[in-house]
């Protein structure tokens, strides 16, 4: 309640304690208010300082006031570029070049007498790498049709298989127009140029739309094959990211891992999305992946990415001035570092009295960080939900309910630091919707995600993305490794 003037002099006219009571309360309610308008003011000022150093989201969003560079990299000493006694790669003449150009003397050097082009003692060579000109070559197939000497009937050979009446594409210029979508990321305008202007190619989009999706449907039961894989696979990684689809947000899922690669399009995030997926349900192995909360809902192993974890702790130790947070950053990147020596040295675990030391450490820094940021309790006689926790409480109590999916690497050496795999998955999604824009329809992301999870998987493998695609186009794709 506002004191006006008018309530004061009602209320000194009431008396000295009537008065010291109604202000006492209007000072307790404008106390509350400003400790709440204070907390809603640092939680503002906390995301307007978030960028890609202390928080999730990607480096393109931070501007061009971004701050230094904070990263978690020790320098090396060394200067950027190729290190004293590395080979090196150069350009190298061939010893059976397609082409030979012989260019002879006219006149001496010396006397400037007229040489010909009868006889030389030796020659000195250079050689240029080049593309011919390139343009589409078309062969016509003619099934030839004989007349029986004896019987007189006319027989007609058959065409080969995948040699449709008419005109068509072949493997090669196919091959390419779907390389340009999918693994290029070129919009359909701009794939059609470059087809027109290296090839000479007049291909209209909806030609290309076409070839994708024609793509999609030979790829359809290597993905069965590479989903299964995925299922028995003892470490896998999840991640996800929004983009638009037909003027709606939609979420591209992958589950992948140093081999293999599976995209799927849903309009969930969550648990829906998992179960329409089919890959979470029933999975016996571990599952890397952020800290969303659904992932958690699933049975099974889990491991959370520490690269998130150290962005945590550097956005509360930014916001909140406390030296847990830098002290437990410096103590996962110490286990990190520990577990990579212990690989070289051919380990397949860290020593029992290592591993309780680190864990000791661990719990003691996150002890601290609970004591200083502690759940705030529910006022007296006050209903409804619980008063929210602050990002830093979150985090402590987080570190500690999910201590052993936090530091899964450290006693699992099978298990990455951070789910990096699965964000560079996803990566070129994000470039895909820079360079071209949102997807317009359902079917037409879900055909993308197929193809394009199909070429990262034989990129993953060693093949080039565009003779693996002719090769499907052929009949016989790449044998791909789904042990």
């Amino acid at each position: 309640m506002k004191l006006t003037r008018e309530r004061l002099s009602e209320l000194y006219e009431q008396g000295q304690a009537a008065l010291i009571e109604e202000v006492l309360q209007s000072q307790a309610a404008l106390e509350t208010r400003v400790e709440g308008l204070l907390k809603r003011v640092s939680a503002l000022e906390a995301r307007l300082n978030q960028d890609s150093h202390n928080s999730h989201q990607p480096p393109s969003r931070d501007g061009y006031r971004r701050p230094p560079p904070k990263s978690q990299r020790k320098p090396s000493g060394r200067r950027s570029g190729g290190q004293p006694g590395h080979p090196g790669t150069t350009l190298k003449m061939v010893a059976e070049p397609h082409h030979v150009v012989e260019h002879w003397p006219t006149r001496c050097a010396e006397c400037g007498a007229g040489l010909g082009q009868t006889q030389a003692s030796g020659h000195a060579k250079r050689q240029v790498h080049d593309l011919p000109p390139l343009q589409v070559e078309v062969t016509e197939h003619r099934a030839m049709q004989v007349g029986c000497g004896q019987c007189g009937t006319l027989t007609q050979a058959s065409f080969p298989d995948g040699v449709q009446p008419g005109a068509q594409y072949g493997s090669g210029i196919v091959s390419l127009a779907v390389y340009l979508q999918a693994y290029q990321l070129l919009p359909l305008e701009r794939a059609a140029e470059l087809l027109r202007d290296v090839a000479g190619c007049e291909m209209s989009e909806g030609t290309l739309v076409h070839l994708l999706a024609g793509c999609a449907q030979r790829v359809a039961p290597i993905e069965v094959q590479i989903k299964t894989a995925l299922s028995e696979a003892a470490v896998t990684h999840y991640d996800e990211t929004g983009m638009r689809v037909a003027n709606r947000l939609g979420w591209f899922h992958v589950v992948s891992t140093d081999q293999l690669t599976f995209l799927a399009v849903d309009e969930r995030r969550g648990t829906t999305a998992h179960a329409h997926i089919g890959l979470l349900p029933g999975f016996t192995g571990v599952a890397v992946h952020d800290a969303y909360a659904s992932y958690f809902t699933w049975a099974g192993e889990h491991a959370l990415c520490n690269a998130h974890t150290l962005r945590d702790l550097t956005a509360v130790a930014d916001t909140t001035r406390q030296r847990w947070p830098t002290k437990l950053k410096a103590l996962l990147l110490q286990m990190k570092t520990a577990v990579a020596e212990a690989v070289e040295r051919g380990q397949s675990a860290l020593s029992p009295p290592a591993l309780a030391e680190l864990e000791a450490q661990y719990d003691r820094h996150v002890r601290r960080a609970l004591k200083a940021n502690p759940r705030p309790p529910r006022p007296p006689g006050r209903r409804g939900n619980a008063p929210r926790a602050g990002f830093a409480c979150n985090l402590a109590e987080r570190l500690r309910d999910h201590k052993v999916s936090v530091l899964r690497f450290l006693h699992d050496f099978r298990v990455p630091f951070d789910n990096n795999q699965a964000e560079r998955d996803l990566r070129m999604l994000k470039v895909k919707q820079k360079v071209s824009g949102c997807f317009r329809s359902v079917e037409g992301a879900r055909v993308f995600a197929r193809v394009r999870g199909y070429l990262a998987t034989v990129r993953k493998q060693g093949y080039a993305a565009l003779a693996a695609l002719r090769a499907l186009f052929d009949g016989h794709p790449v044998a791909l490794n789904l042990g």
